[in-house]
């Protein structure tokens, strides 16, 4: 997957290990992500405005501009941290529920948004952002990391109104949104994938691609269109498959509007190793290394270790070509993760 620019990304020393020939990779999953100033003290009415540091290398950058963060937390602190470095004001936005929130505080100034049907319907409202964003005439949007930060419709939006998205353009969140696509590209840019089907419409398809060979069991049943670790149903027996699949189609739309569900098959035992990228969205993409996020719970990350450990060099080597590759092929713009799975000693 690959995710956005003020994002945290350190260049990382490989990790020396043992020699190995035995082991094999393939491209996992297809998303390529993207990423005022008050503490109010709850025993007074006093509110204390911390003094962030200044850069003296890249003050002028963005000098005269507003970044609106559409995100909260403390990826918000960090990108209005990043905006003040670079010369920039800060617009921070929240939910009614968040109005006395560090990530308000951080910020150079802030809107509340409209109240919704819950606590994160706000920073889900693209039109209510969009009109915040024209409203105050800001000149980028942030999005952050999760809510909108994967959605073309989003950036799509702010283009249209003469907006900085700061991200992956919108064709390319389109593209990496679907898993379907974004396997096919790999695999026309010579990226190993996990052997997989197409979009599947039934129970009877995903039983006929499992019985002519194309995959194995066990597999794993996804939404085209998932995330999150939702989505997903592993299949160990042929009698599981129709039942596995209606579970999984059901969830794929109640949960992200689209039931397109394909079929990969499911390596057990296996590293998951990420590459982090950075790309100016002009063919020119470099990386940071590699991190090792195999310990999970419900398919998410635990921990994250960097460097990964005890993989050989040269297949180091390889997954950091394949990641600048992926990247490369489509334009991609900012900073991202291309994750993989990797299996055998190495």
């Amino acid at each position: 997957m690959l995710r956005q620019i003020f994002h945290r990304h350190r260049a990382r020393r490989p990790f020396p290990a043992a020699p190995s020939s035995s082991s094999s990779a393939a491209f996992h999953r297809g998303i390529l992500r993207p990423f005022s100033s008050t503490i109010t003290n709850l025993n007074s009415e006093r509110s204390i405005r911390p003094q962030l540091p200044q850069s003296y290398t890249h003050d002028t950058l963005l000098t005269n501009q507003t970044v609106l963060i559409a995100n909260r937390g403390e990826i918000a602190i960090r990108i209005a941290r990043a905006a003040k470095a670079l010369g920039a004001k800060s617009l921070a936005v929240c939910a009614p529920e968040d109005v006395d929130s560090p990530h308000v505080a951080f910020a150079d100034e802030h809107v509340v948004l409209e109240r919704g049907t819950t606590a994160i319907a706000p920073y889900l409202d693209i039109e209510g952002l969009t009109n915040v964003a024209v409203e105050r005439g800001v000149d980028l949007v942030h999005p952050g990391y999760g809510f909108l930060s994967e959605s073309a419709p989003f950036a799509q939006s702010l283009l249209s109104s003469n907006i900085t998205w700061v991200g992956p353009p919108p064709d390319v969140l389109r593209l990496f949104g679907d898993k379907i696509q974004a396997r096919a590209l790999a695999e026309r840019s010579s990226v190993p994938v996990v052997r997989g089907s197409g979009n599947l419409t039934c129970g009877e398809e995903c039983l006929n691609v499992l019985n002519d060979g194309n995959v194995r069991l066990p597999a794993i049943m996804k939404a085209a269109y998932g995330g999150g670790g939702r989505g997903m149903r592993i299949v160990r027996e042929m009698s599981q498959v129709t039942s596995s699949f209606d579970s999984c189609r059901r969830e794929a739309l109640t949960a992200f509007g689209r039931d397109e569900v394909f079929l990969e098959e499911f390596w057990e035992d296996t590293k998951h190793l990420e590459v982090q990228i950075l790309a100016d969205g002009r063919g020119n993409v470099v990386h940071l290394f590699e991190r090792d996020c195999t310990v999970q719970h419900r398919h998410q990350k635990v921990i994250e270790l960097a460097p990964a450990r005890d993989i050989h060099p040269e297949l180091r080597r390889r997954l950091v070509d394949c990641a600048v590759t992926l990247a490369s092929s489509c334009n991609y713009k900012g900073a991202g993760t291309v994750e993989f799975l990797v299996r055998g000693a190495g």
